[in-house]
This record gives C-alpha cells, structure tokens and sequence, in this order.
C-alpha cells in the first residue's frame, strides 16, 4: 500500500512561445485548467501504475476543490484523509514554451493546513510505503517520516521543491529522490562535494544509508544505494509538456517498490512513465496507465550498472 501525505492544487496552465523574462509580458492566445499538486499527482501516477494508493492533505471551501478531486477519485485514490481548509485551494500558474519547458508559480493556500495527524497510525507499518514531497510545511513532513520509520513503513522524498532537510531525517528516508538543482543545493547546505554533479547521489547514499535517485531531464537518472548504483536513460521522445514528469517518476517508482521490484527494474519504470506524461499537457491529465507503461517499456534503451 502506497500512503501519500502532500500537496493538492489546481493548475493554470499556459502555453507560450518563449518564457517571459522578468518586467516582459507575453500574450498567448488561451489558458487550461487541471487538477495538479506535486502531493496528488504522485498519487494518481501510483495509482495508475497499478498500486493501491490513500491520499492525505487539503483542499479549501471553494469551487476549486472538487475539480481538484476528480482525477483522483477517477484513478481510484482513497480520499477519506483529505480534510477541509479555511484557506482557499491552492493553485499554480504553470508557463509552457514551445520545447516544453516550463515555469511555476505555486499558491500554497490549503496545503499550508496539511497535518501528520490525518495520517492514521492503522495507515502506517511495514507494508506500507509514505511517499512525501515538499509542499507541505516540512515539519508536518518530518514528523509522517518518524512515525513511519517507527511503524516499520519505508519512506520515498520527493525533494522538490527545494529545500533543507535536517540529517536525522535524512537518515529515516529510503529513497531521496531530486533533480539535479535540488541534489546540488542539498548536498551543498550539507557540506558535500558538489564540483562533479554525478557523485552528489553517491555521496548523499553513502553518507546517510538511503537510496538516493537523482532525475536529469532527458539525459535519465543516477541512482546510487547500499547495493550500488544506475545509470537509467530517458525514453526517447519529444517532449510537449514537462510540468508533471517528476511526480510521474515518483509515482511510478513508489509502485513498483511496493510491488516487489527491484531498484534496477523499478527505475526502468519509473522513467518510461516519466517520459510518457512529457508526451501529454497538464499535470494529472498526462500520466500514464500501467498498460501504457508497460507497453513502452521495451521502447526505454538499456541502463547500466555504476560501481
């Protein structure tokens, strides 16, 4: 069973030839609306990936909130852990160019209401994998990963978006996973060697015990962990919108965990569902059923062993 305590937003997405510079103002011709949230769209990616999957966070007293909803009620998400907030749904404003790279904006609003105290101790134990992001207020993240090292429950980070996280949680956590950006920050606040970007997950693994999974775009992943290490390629294509592809990953990788997969054959997954929702505008909207991921899976060229 896979437990996600995070965000939920509505996203407002538009597309634009070029991504505007700071005091520029860009016309485009249209805007959409999707439900997003790094927190709920993790949890469907999960669920779509074949995993059973309870959702914990909050969504505001508006309009807003039940189209926030739909798509996880649709994957099948349990959302009895979602409670109601004074402060609006929160909501992103996401600028897409025309090679599908992407700004965001996030207005927190009711995720800024999230509580470890949602997440019942009968949700927790070894079973169970809590997958966590960042846009929650951390401490209400720190105390969901004590209560599920104490449970017996494994532990996915999504350190995104970037920010600190102290050394005895980090010593809690199986899986870390960030972008190239996020590692580097971490790894720097932490004192490491960050002058070659490829040894900042072999660092961060060895340091503190954990699996730890660095995402680069189109160029794959490294992971790195008590057993050794990947090199994982991107699945070949051509990228309309990037905006959900790292929950995609997260989300993908936590269902395979909790199936049983090993790391390696995890991460193969992980990154062809990743890839897939580049293929598909919108958050929530672009990721990927377990059919199509495992249809493409031969399409992922072959990923290596690092020692």
């Amino acid at each position: 069973m896979i437990v996600v305590f995070g965000s939920i937003n509505i996203d407002v997405v538009i597309q634009v030839v070029a991504l505007p510079r700071p005091g520029q103002t860009v016309l485009s011709d249209a805007y959409s609306l999707y439900p997003g949230g790094k927190g709920a769209n993790t949890a469907v990616a999960a669920a779509r990936a074949g995993a059973f999957t309870l959702f914990f966070g909050q969504v505001g007293p508006d309009n807003f909130a039940d189209m926030a909803l739909t798509l996880l009620r649709e994957a099948g998400v349990g959302l009895e852990g979602v409670a109601v907030s004074k402060r609006p749904t929160g909501a992103a404003t996401i600028w897409v160019d025309a090679g599908g790279e992407n700004s965001i904006v996030v207005a927190s609003g009711a995720n800024l209401d999230a509580r470890a105290a949602q997440v019942p101790d009968a949700a927790l134990g070894p079973d169970t994998l809590v997958a966590l992001q960042m846009e929650v207020p951390v401490a209400e993240n720190w105390a969901i990963i004590k209560r599920a090292k104490d449970s017996g429950a494994r532990v996915l980070l999504n350190l995104a978006p970037a920010g600190m996280v102290p050394e005895t949680v980090l010593r809690s956590v199986d899986y870390l996973v960030a972008n190239e950006f996020e590692a580097a920050m971490l790894a720097g606040e932490l004192g490491l060697d960050t002058d070659q970007p490829t040894r900042v997950p072999r660092l961060l693994a060895q340091r503190y015990g954990l699996t730890c999974i660095v995402t680069l775009g189109g160029a794959g992943a490294l992971a790195f962990g008590p057993d050794g290490g990947y090199s994982i390629p991107a699945l070949p294509i051509a990228p309309i919108d990037t905006t959900a592809a790292g929950d995609a990953f997260c989300g993908g990788l936590a269902a395979a965990l909790d199936k049983g997969e090993g790391l390696y054959d995890a991460l193969c997954r992980a990154s062809t569902g990743a890839g897939l929702a580049c293929r598909i505008e919108g958050a929530q909207s672009s990721l990927p059923e377990q059919e199509a991921i495992e249809a493409s899976l031969p399409d992922l060229p072959a990923g290596r062993r690092l020692v």
